[in-house]
C-alpha cells in the first residue's frame, strides 16, 4: 500500500482512480471528486474541504477525520466503508451505499443523510438537523444513538435500534419490520402506515402516535402526556405501563394500559372493530 503523509490536494479529481493508498494527515482543499473511482483507501487524521471526495469507492476506512461544511455529499455510490472517530459538518452524506460500519461519529448537520443505504451498522452516533434521515434504506443495526431531526426512517425495511433517543416528527412512516428497544421516541405522528413495528420498553411522546399501522406491537412501553388519539385504524397488540391520554378507533387487537383518559369509538371505526381495551390501576 502506498502511503501519502501530510500532503495537500486541491482542484478536481486530485487522486482519481487510485488504488491501495493510505492517507495520513492530509488535507483536501476546495475542489471536486478528489478520490472518485478508488479502491482500498485508508484515510487517517485527514481534513476534507471540497465536494464529493468519495464517490464510487470500493473498500475504504476513514478514522479520526473531519469533513468540513464544503465537503457536502461526500460519500455516494460506494461500498464497504468503516468510519470511526470522525466529525461530519456537511449535509447529504452517504447515498446509494452498501456495507457501512459507522462508530463514534458526530454529524451536526445530517440533513438528507443515509439515503438508499443497505447493511448499515451504527454505534455511538449522534446526529442533529437530521431531516429526512435514512430514506429508503434497509438492514440497519443501531445501538447507542441520539437523533434530532424530522421525517426519519421513512420507507425503511429491517431495522433494529437499541438505546436511542430520537426526537423526530413523522418517524418510521411506511416502514416494515422495525424493532426498537429501550429507547425514547418523541415526535408527532409516530409510525403511521408502518408494518410490523415493534417497540419494547420504550418511552413514547407526541400527538396521534401509531395510527394506520399493521402488525403493531408494544411491550412494556410508557406513553407521555401528549399521546392523544393513539392507535387509530391500527392492528395492535400493546401493553402500556402508564396512562394513555386517549385512544381512537383502533381497528383490531388488544390494548392494555394503567389507565386511559378517553376511548373514542365513532362511526368511522373500521372493521373488524374488535380491539379489546383493558386497564389496570
Amino acid at each position: 500500500m502506498t502511503t501519502l503523509d501530510s500532503m495537500e490536494f486541491g482542484g478536481e479529481r486530485a487522486l482519481f482512480a487510485v488504488k491501495n493508498v493510505k492517507l495520513t494527515g492530509c488535507t483536501f482543499h476546495a475542489g471536486e471528486s478528489a478520490l472518485k473511482c478508488t479502491d482500498n483507501i485508508v484515510a487517517e487524521r485527514c481534513i476534507f474541504e471540497g465536494k464529493y471526495p468519495f464517490w464510487h469507492t470500493n473498500g475504504f476506512r476513514v478514522t479520526d477525520c473531519i469533513f468540513n461544511p464544503g465537503a457536502r455529499a461526500a460519500l455516494w455510490y460506494s461500498r464497504d466503508l468503516v468510519m470511526k472517530d470522525t466529525r461530519i459538518d456537511a449535509p447529504k452524506m452517504f447515498r446509494e451505499m452498501h456495507n457501512l460500519h459507522i462508530e463514534n461519529v458526530t454529524i451536526p448537520d445530517a440533513q438528507e443523510t443515509l439515503w438508499s443505504c443497505h447493511n448499515v451498522k451504527l454505534r455511538n452516533v449522534e446526529v442533529a438537523k437530521a431531516d429526512y434521515l435514512f430514506m429508503h434504506s434497509s438492514d440497519i443495526d443501531i445501538d447507542n444513538y441520539r437523533q434530532q431531526g424530522n421525517y426519519s426512517f421513512q420507507y425503511c425495511r429491517n431495522v433494529v435500534i437499541r438505546n436511542a433517543v430520537i426526537d423526530s416528527r413523522d418517524a418510521f412512516w411506511e416502514t416494515e419490520n422495525v424493532t426498537v428497544y429501550d429507547s425514547e421516541i418523541t415526535g408527532e405522528f409516530l409510525g403511521w402506515h408502518s408494518k410490523n413495528l415493534h417497540l419494547v420498553r420504550c418511552k413514547i411522546n407526541g400527538t396521534q402516535p401509531l395510527c394506520y399501522a399493521k402488525g403493531l406491537v408494544l411491550e412494556d412501553c410508557t406513553m407521555g402526556d401528549e399521546c392523544d388519539l393513539a392507535f387509530e385504524d391500527s392492528d395492535v397488540q400493546a401493553t402500556v405501563n402508564s396512562a394513555i391520554v386517549s385512544v381512537k378507533n383502533p381497528r383490531t387487537g388488544s390494548i392494555k394500559a394503567v389507565a386511559i383518559g378517553e376511548v373514542i369509538t365513532d362511526k368511522n371505526i373500521l372493521a373488524p372493530a374488535d380491539c379489546k381495551i383493558t386497564t389496570e390501576v
